[in-house]
């Protein structure tokens, strides 16, 4: 393969060593691969990983770090000392480089300047603890003007709440001590579990940053102003508001916010049946014991058909089968066709 590509360089006008530097490889290779038919090139690559190489965690946080509002307008340069400063090292300036130049992030990565924002990364979850999603919700206290903040976390796959706190403030800190916490408690594995949020500062602050990269997660984040990059959490949080035991009136005291929480998130793990997961709860999926309980919901719709058949005049009962994967970040024509595909089983 080289020693046609050398011939084509040599045929457009390109000298022959020059041609050799662009292939990384010297004059007297060349010739020698010339000289013996059939032997080609015989460059071997590694055959393993280096153990120096950067982990696909750590390449998502350099991206995630670098066109985060704090440090979208710095070079690599700047933005490693700042981090040092901060008790935060990922990575060094030259790997910074390599990394944005790899994403075509080398030009101005400033939010404000016109373009177009690609869709974020697709993922499949086929079981637990593989995608998760958080944000964060305001909560009215009884003071005009003062908020609590509700940091809540749930499981793509599942819809379990996996981590959740009631806290005064918005902060990076905060968010990153729930999702170590979180972390710890579901043992989660290093580099298997996808963190997807939106682009709020408590998301992207260096803290934060840090803790996932501590743990292995990959970040993964929204587009600017698009709610449904995030529509797990989004639906989540209507779901809450939307209770009939929501407080029509303000929350007297941080307590009593974390008191109702507490009772929201132990109704939606273990007695709320989800309509996006056939109406199981997210705790028996969770534990993988809905598809028992799918398969004996399936023998009572049976049953009752066998028994009165004219009562089911599609010939269908309900759709009883198991969901083996959820997608985030589909686009609309792949939603759309999920849905008709759901619709017609």
């Amino acid at each position: 393969m080289c020693i046609e590509l050398v011939k084509e360089a040599m045929e457009s006008g390109a000298r022959r060593n020059k041609a050799c530097e662009v292939l990384g490889i010297s004059l007297r290779t060349l010739q020698r691969w010339e000289l013996g038919p059939g032997i080609g090139d015989q460059r071997q690559g590694p055959h393993r990983r280096p153990v120096s190489a950067l982990s696909e965690a750590e390449k998502q946080l350099i991206v995630a770090v670098a066109t985060c509002p704090q440090f979208r307008d710095l070079s690599a340069t700047q933005i490693v000392p700042i981090l040092a400063d901060s008790g935060v090292y990922i990575a060094s300036e030259a790997s910074f480089y390599r990394i944005l130049k790899e994403n075509k992030l080398l030009a101005h990565r400033n939010a404000a300047r016109p373009g177009k924002h690609s869709r974020p990364k697709e993922y499949v979850a086929t079981g637990p603890n593989q995608i998760w999603c958080w944000d964060i919700t305001y909560l009215r206290s009884s003071v005009r003007g003062k908020f609590y903040y509700l940091y809540l976390v749930v499981d793509v796959y599942s819809r379990m709440i996996v981590g959740w706190a009631v806290h005064e403030i918005e902060s990076a800190e905060l968010a990153s001590s729930l999702i170590l916490e979180a972390s710890l408690r579901h043992g989660v594995d290093r580099e298997e579990l996808i963190l997807h949020s939106d682009n709020g500062g408590p998301m992207k602050g260096a803290t934060m940053l840090a803790t996932l990269q501590w743990l292995g997660i990959v970040p993964s984040f929204s587009r600017p102003s698009v709610s449904d990059d995030n529509a797990y959490s989004e639906a989540l949080f209507k779901t809450l508001k939307y209770r009939p035991e929501y407080p029509a009136s303000p929350f007297e005291s941080i307590e009593a916010a974390q008191g109702w929480v507490k009772g929201f998130v132990q109704w939606y793990n273990f007695e709320h049946r989800h309509s996006g997961i056939r109406f199981v709860t997210p705790s028996s999926r969770h534990y993988g014991e809905d598809e028992i309980i799918l398969v004996k919901r399936k023998e009572v719709y049976e049953e009752a058909r066998k028994k009165n058949p004219y009562r089911w005049a599609s010939g269908k009962t309900r759709n009883c089968e198991l969901i083996t994967e959820v997608k985030l970040n589909t686009s609309k024509a792949q939603k759309d066709k999920s849905m008709s595909l759901e619709q017609s089983a």
